[in-house]
């Protein structure tokens, strides 16, 4: 297993990290994810540990709270063997208090996530959203107080706009805060975004990225093809609607990319796609989950070798959608491209 810096911070992290939104799943979405209880998470744990995985990612809103407390279980006796990163920031309740980024909210968040995690520390906390309601100044001095107390150890965010994150990071260093370090964000063959403004930023600022998705909301495991129903036990069904869209056609050009390479490979469909996101700038960790033991091990094999140039430019190719204004000129113009050249093609 291959690690590297989490952002413009000393915190070592694997390449690929666990996901545990399965554990405990319930709910529409959650439900469909998976439901792993305490010992089949340990079997997981074991799986992961063996192979150097040793970043766990989950969050307070992942059923209810039931992912943070089934991962702690499996975590007993080994706590000094992993890193636990966690989210708040969505809602938990209908309270005042039970959503946002505010003082009162964050000090009972983390409290009730430690208890449910079975740890006096935290080593990743990300905001979960941008709380637009708080000020940004009391957000970021209750996350240094954490930081200072020893609760928290490294801090980061998730779906945040770059403008939101930019502004956070001025406010921390006038002040002499803890500054994020992490960015929990979605990117995939399907979902390329992140390039536009959060990776140069996080190339800028020292954010490493966290990549939640990475299989394009399950569309990128080997099971959709051109042509052909979706397959019947695909979750699909259940929680398109929850994740981000995609154009029907360019996902058949990825799949097809992926297929061909697969083929000259040996490698599955999953296993490029994640080794296609691990080659690409700011990239510090990519978050699989897995239902079950089989697909845990998949997607372990996604590293330990990586695709080759021309393989990368295919994917690159078959994945590649127009920029958006204003960064399409430095696509298209050399003249653009001169003065700021993009991080990725």
């Amino acid at each position: 297993m291959e690690y590297r810096s989490l952002g413009r911070s000393g915190l070592k992290v694997p390449v690929l990290s666990f996901g545990a939104a399965t554990f405990g799943g319930s709910g529409p979405l959650f439900g469909a994810w998976g439901a792993t209880n305490a010992d089949d998470a340990r079997r997981i744990v074991d799986i992961c540990l063996d192979a150097g995985v040793t970043l766990f990612d989950t969050a307070d809103v992942y059923s209810q709270g039931a992912s943070e407390s089934v991962l702690g279980a499996a975590l007993q006796g080994r706590r000094d063997r992993v890193l636990i990163s966690t989210k708040t920031g969505l809602p938990m309740g209908d309270g005042p208090h039970d959503a946002g980024a505010s003082r009162a909210r964050l000090i009972r968040a983390v409290d009730d996530a430690l208890t449910r995690l079975r740890t006096d520390y935290i080593d990743i906390l990300q905001l979960h959203a941008f709380d637009a309601l708080t000020p940004i100044e009391e957000t970021l001095s209750t996350l240094d107080d954490f930081v200072r107390a020893g609760k928290v150890r490294y801090l980061g965010v998730s779906n945040f706009a770059g403008w939101q994150i930019m502004k956070s990071l001025a406010i921390a260093e006038r002040h002499g805060w803890s500054r994020y370090v992490a960015n929990q964000v979605y990117y995939s063959l399907v979902g390329r975004d992140y390039e536009w403004d959060l990776m140069p930023l996080g190339a800028d600022q020292g954010l490493g990225a966290l990549v939640w998705s990475p299989l394009g909301w399950g569309r990128l495991t080997g099971k959709i093809r051109r042509g052909a129903a979706l397959p019947a036990s695909s979750r699909l069904h259940e929680t398109a609607s929850f994740g981000p869209p995609v154009e029907a056609e360019r996902l058949y050009r990825v799949v097809d990319a992926l297929d061909a390479i697969a083929a000259e490979t040996g490698k599955s469909v999953p296993q490029i796609a994640l080794n296609w996101l691990l080659q690409r700038p700011t990239v510090a960790s990519v978050i699989v989950g897995a239902r079950n033991e089989q697909q845990l091990r998949d997607n372990l094999g996604a590293v330990g070798w990586s695709l080759d140039a021309e393989q990368i430019a295919r994917l690159d190719d078959a994945s590649r959608v127009d920029a958006p204004y204003p960064h399409f000129p430095y696509r298209r113009q050399a003249a653009f491209a001169r003065l700021d050249p993009p991080l990725v093609p």
